[in-house]
């Protein structure tokens, strides 16, 4: 998929403000790690995460967008009545019916004539998002559209700390599917995007591809149930074998549809699982880890707020500045990738 009418306009986002360390993870862990002579530090040291946020407790999802989304759109300086099209994109939502888009769209003052709906694909789904919007400005069927995702990560690593320290038979080989529960985060993000003609921001969305792989669609599965509440289980060895062969199938499909060399990207910014993820993927696709602008081990793995987060904090950083080529390169569960180019 290529684009020429699209343009980055503004991102906001919104951390929820409590900070909760890998060390206050196994403290409440305490008696698991003593019975299975767990090393303390073992969480930080096999992901790479020291911290992740977390919302107050209550806290929905929709909150978090609605005020990242506030933030998109006041930066953007576009009125919201302009928004023709609105998709919230997270792993996590306020309810089944209705949407979760439809409370974002009344707080944030949306116009009649703006399509709504929720979109979710693990955390893939912001970036599914973008393509989504960026094929129906390029057709001009949208004028101005704002991407949303809200994570609430707490019930889950709640659940699975509730499980681990009540199951009797639990050893470290089954502690192992629930490892990579505990390096979730909760975060929000927002993006708006429109026509060239409307607005030419000189940052530009120019190329999108995507690859699946479901035959291994098995390999991480999450949900609720009555009595446990949110649970989620990951073969995490396998998920980044094949996750990480997944990507290098997109990878040259990317350098393929772009006609962009490598050494013109000037900064990667991705969907971020752990230390190992990272470093395999960059030494897979011969990639210098320099260009990763990471966020990794301050929010841990926010799922589909991952890797736009990431993007909108390196921007802010000066990561990516006039003229310079950049890529999300995203690895979703399922299993599915997908990656952007964006001119800046």
């Amino acid at each position: 998929m290529k684009y020429s009418r699209v343009c980055l306009h503004a991102f906001g986002y919104e951390l929820p403000p409590n900070v909760v360390t890998s060390d206050d993870l196994e403290v409440r862990l305490a008696s698991v790690y003593k019975r299975l002579k767990l090393p303390e530090g073992r969480l930080e040291l096999m992901s790479g995460i020291r911290s992740r946020r977390f919302w107050p407790h209550g806290t929905k999802p929709s909150q978090g967008a609605i005020a990242a989304g506030r933030k998109a759109l006041l930066a953007s300086g576009v009125d919201p009545l302009e928004i023709d099209f609105l998709v919230f994109t997270s792993v996590s939502r306020d309810m089944m019916e209705p949407a979760t888009a439809a409370f974002v769209h009344r707080s944030l003052g949306l116009g009649t004539q703006c399509q709504i709906f929720d979109l979710s694909n693990a955390c893939l789904g912001f970036l599914n998002g973008m393509i989504m919007l960026a094929n129906m400005i390029e057709l001009g069927q949208v004028r101005y559209g704002l991407v949303v995702a809200s994570e609430t990560a707490e019930e889950l690593v709640s659940s699975t700390i509730d499980q681990l320290l009540t199951d009797p038979t639990l050893t470290r080989k089954t502690l192992k599917p629930a490892f990579a529960s505990l390096t979730i985060g909760s975060g929000a993000v927002g993006l708006v995007m429109g026509q060239k003609k409307c607005k030419d921001t000189g940052h530009r969305l120019r190329v999108g591809v995507c690859r699946a792989n479901t035959r291994h669609n098995d390999l991480c599965q999450g949900g609720q149930n009555a009595e446990q509440g949110t649970l989620m289980s990951t073969d995490s060895e396998l998920l980044l074998t094949e996750g990480i062969a997944t990507a290098r199938m997109c990878w040259q499909a990317f350098l393929e549809e772009s006609g962009w060399k490598k050494e013109r990207i000037s900064s990667f910014f991705c969907h971020q699982v752990g230390r190992a993820h990272a470093q395999l993927l960059f030494s897979t696709l011969e990639l210098d880890p320099e260009r990763n602008f990471e966020t990794l081990p301050v929010l841990g793995n926010v799922g589909s707020v991952s890797a736009p987060i990431t993007l909108a904090m390196g921007i802010e950083k000066g990561r990516l500045r006039s003229g310079q080529h950049g890529a999300i390169l995203g690895i979703g569960s399922g299993i599915n990738a997908l990656m952007l180019g964006i001119e800046w």
